[in-house]
C-alpha cells in the first residue's frame, strides 16, 4: 500500500491512497483524516486502506484523480518523535579517516543516534529555504520507518512487528555548525535544518524481496544538478531497522507516528557514489589531501529516487532546490 499527504492548507494535510505506479490517487480522510490519525489507529484502519489501495490498483473507483506530486507534503508533515541513526557504518569510517577524529567506541555494537526536530518536515518537491550558505549546505539520503505504539524496552525481535511504513528522506545538514554542536556533547541543533521527505509512504510488503533482514535492499540514486552523483546500496545497513527501533526504546516508549531514520546510506565500494556531498569531501580528502568539491549554493536542486525491480519509482522523487531565506 502506498500513502501520502496532499496540501490542504492545514498542518497536517489530507491522506490519500496512491496507485503502485504513483499515476492516481484517491481521498482516504473518511477513513482518517491524515496519516499521524491512521498510524495511532493502525489495527482498525489499515484494511480498510488495504481494500480502497486494491480497488484503486483495479481501477474500480470512479473519483480517482491524477496523483501530483508537487501538491504533496512529506507523507508525516510533523511527528512527534524523529530519531536519526548512523548504521551505514563505512560513512562513519570515512569520516574518521579524513578528517583525523577518534573512534567511537563500540559503534559497530549499540547504533548511534541523536534525536531531531520533527515538527516541520518538508515536502520532496518543496523548495528548501535556508538562511546562508556559508552554513555548508549539504544533502543526505536516508531510509526511515514509521512505527506504531513501541513498548519500553521492546527487542529487536519484536520491533519489526511496529514498522508499518517506510520512507525516504533529505536529510539536510548544514556542516559548519556540526563540529562545534558535535564537541559540545548536546547533539545537533543548528546543523540539522527541516528534513524533507519523498513523495509516498509505502507499507514494507510493497518492496517484496528487497525488504529483507530489516532493511531496505535496493539503490538510492541521488542527481545534483542534473549529474550523477552516486546509487549506494541499503542492504549494506550495519544495523537494521528493528535493531534501530529496539535501541530508540531502550529506556522509552514510542509513540505511534515515531521516524527512526537509517543515517547516510553508504557504501565501502567507492564505485558507488556518496549519497551526501560529506562523504565525497571525505574520500577527497583521503585521495588528494584537501576536500575539491564544495557544498551546495542557492539555486542549486538535488534529486533523490528508488527504483523497484520493475524500473518504476518506489516512493516518488524527491526533486528540490536550495533556495535563500529571509530572516
Amino acid at each position: 500500500m502506498k500513502l501520502a499527504t496532499l496540501k490542504d492548507g492545514s498542518r497536517d494535510g489530507r491522506l490519500v491512497v496512491v496507485s503502485r505506479d504513483l499515476t492516481h490517487a484517491v481521498a482516504a480522510v473518511h477513513i482518517a483524516p491524515s496519516l499521524q490519525l491512521a498510524i495511532e489507529n493502525w489495527w482498525g484502519v489499515e484494511p480498510e486502506l488495504q481494500a480502497l489501495y486494491q480497488e484503486l490498483n483495479n481501477g474500480r473507483l470512479k473519483d480517482a484523480f491524477t496523483f501530483d506530486p508537487t501538491v504533496a507534503m512529506a507523507p508525516l508533515p510533523r511527528a512527534y518523535q524523529w530519531c536519526d541513526g548512523s548504521a551505514f557504518l563505512s560513512h562513519g569510517h570515512l569520516m574518521e579517516k579524513a578528517f583525523n577524529i577518534d573512534p567511537v567506541e563500540g559503534a559497530d555494537v549499540t547504533p548511534l543516534m541523536y534525536q531531531g526536530a520533527g515538527d516541520d518536515f518538508i515536502g520532496g518537491r518543496d523548495d528548501v529555504a535556508l538562511p546562508c550558505e556559508a552554513h555548508g549546505i549539504d544533502f543526505e539520503g536516508e531510509f526511515v520507518v514509521l512505527v506504531d505504539d513501541v513498548p519500553l524496552g521492546c527487542s529487536a525481535d519484536q520491533a519489526g512487528e511496529h514498522i508499518k511504513l517506510i520512507l525516504q528522506v533529505n536529510d539536510v545538514s548544514l556542516r559548519a555548525f556540526g563540529p562545534r554542536e558535535m564537541k559540545t556533547g548536546f547533539g545537533f541543533l543548528h546543523a540539522k535544518p527541516s528534513s524533507s521527505f519523498a513523495p509516498v509512504a509505502i507499507t514494507p510488503d510493497e518492496l517484496g524481496d528487497a525488504w529483507s533482514n530489516g532493511r531496505v535492499n535496493l539503490p538510492l540514486q541521488v542527481e545534483w544538478n542534473g549529474e550523477w552523483f552516486g546509487n549506494p546500496h541499503g542492504s549494506a545497513m550495519h544495523f537494521s531497522f528493528p535493531e534501530l527501533v529496539a535501541h530508540a526504546a531502550l529506556t522509552r516508549r514510542l509513540g505511534a507516528g515515531t521516524l527512526i531514520g537509517s543515517g547516510t546510506v553508504s557504501n565501502n565500494d567507492r564505485r558507488v557514489g556518496s549519497a551526501c556531498i560529506s562523504e565525497r569531501r571525505a574520500i577527497e580528502t583521503i585521495e588528494h589531501g584537501a576536500p575539491k568539491t564544495g557544498f551546495m549554493r542557492f539555486g542549486d536542486r538535488v534529486r533523490m529516487d528508488v527504483t523497484g525491480s520493475d524500473g518504476q519509482s518506489v516512493f516518488g522523487a524527491i526533486d528540490q532546490r536550495i533556495v535563500s531565506a529571509s530572516v
